[in-house]
């Protein structure tokens, strides 16, 4: 009997490919441009919407201006200069901060849990935040004057985060089901509190509580962006960092652990980098859902599951996102405003299902 030997196989093309065929190249720099070239587009456009219409060119123009460059018409109408850089800037530019840091939060979850329906309220920060805001509220304290609020939301989202991240612990290590569940009772428990809280308060202290859990960029100024930009700069560079090490826990602990993955290090790095993000986003907006879940199921069907590129086109993708239904929330109906919460939440539902539809019609679900 004649013996066939295998054909020989070349260590290069043995190597597993470390980006799926469709990202390489031009199509991963595609995808990552195309998001920065439609959060620009957007952002000028929502700048120029409002009770003081303003071209996307006059936007640009005051922007290059300030810049010192003179380029660009100035904005024609009256007091367009002060709309701008007093109200419109400072809110798109928090718009961004903010969708920035919920998607990122979101695939930082997805990937640490190796869950889809991980989003960033999984390890409490955003039940922790609106205990602290409502708190806040309910106390009456003006400890930091304007800030009062926003700080006892931030603290909220913190220590709560590190409460659940504590009781999940047992002998030295965090198993994923044990911190998810520790989760869902601290939610339960602070979503308690915060009715315990409107039921202690009067009517103001109610509308209050009631339309900072909606959440709306309305209280946006660059006092606010000067303090959430930094943190989520941090978030997002820990987050881009992490991006390897999340690939190789995507193959399993075990695996991950023989590739000189520190899970546990890793684990806590992504829950504290999530903290920081959501904390400081939902501080000055209040509760923003969906945006967190959603986005980075879209960004991963179009560019694979690879953190490299995921984290990133998710932070776009949650700034574009924020932005545009920001201005749907404001410019939808004169003279009122809709809250950013609930618009998010009507869109996101419907598009969560469908995403789940879809995946079990394609591949028989996640279980």
């Amino acid at each position: 009997m004649q013996l066939t030997t295998p054909p020989s196989v070349s260590p290069k093309s043995a190597r597993p490919s470390r980006i799926p065929a469709h990202l390489r190249g031009p199509a991963r720099i595609g995808l990552l441009g195309g998001l920065t070239v439609t959060l620009i587009a957007v952002s000028l456009l929502a700048a120029g919407r409002g009770q003081v219409p303003i071209s996307p060119a006059e936007v640009a123009g005051s922007l290059l201006h300030r810049l010192g460059l003179d380029l660009g018409p100035l904005p024609s109408a009256a007091q367009g200069e002060n709309a701008l850089w007093l109200v419109r800037f400072p809110r798109v530019t928090l718009a961004v901060v903010v969708g920035a840091s919920l998607g990122c939060a979101g695939a930082l979850m997805q990937g640490v849990f190796g869950n889809p329906l991980a989003e960033p309220g999984v390890v409490g920060v955003s039940s922790g935040a609106a205990v602290g805001a409502a708190a806040s509220i309910v106390s009456g304290i003006t400890v930091f004057g304007i800030w009062t609020t926003a700080a006892a939301a931030f603290a909220g989202g913190i220590l709560t985060t590190m409460m659940v991240y504590a009781m999940s612990r047992a002998n030295g290590r965090t198993e994923v089901v044990t911190l998810v569940l520790t989760g869902v009772a601290v939610n339960a428990t602070a979503g308690a509190l915060l009715g315990l809280l409107m039921f202690l308060t009067d009517d103001d202290g109610v509308r209050a509580i009631a339309f900072w859990q909606l959440g709306s960029l309305a209280q946006a100024t660059w006092g606010a962006v000067a303090v959430a930009a930094p943190c989520a700069a941090v978030g997002l560079a820990v987050a881009a960092f992490s991006a390897r090490r999340l690939d190789l826990l995507a193959l399993g602990e075990a695996p991950a652990r023989h590739l000189g993955v520190d899970t546990e290090r890793l684990r806590v790095t992504a829950i504290v980098a999530t903290a920081l993000l959501t904390a400081s986003a939902v501080a000055f907006t209040g509760i923003i859902s969906f945006v967190g879940l959603v986005v980075p199921h879209l960004i991963r069907m179009v560019a694979g599951p690879g953190h490299r590129v995921l984290i990133p086109a998710s932070a776009l993708g949650g700034a574009v996102v924020v932005v545009l239904g920001d201005l749907i929330a404001r410019t939808a109906i004169d003279y009122q405003e809709l809250p950013l919460g609930v618009l998010t939440a009507v869109v996101g539902g419907p598009a969560f299902f469908w995403l789940l539809r879809r995946t079990r019609s394609k591949a028989g679900g996640w279980g």
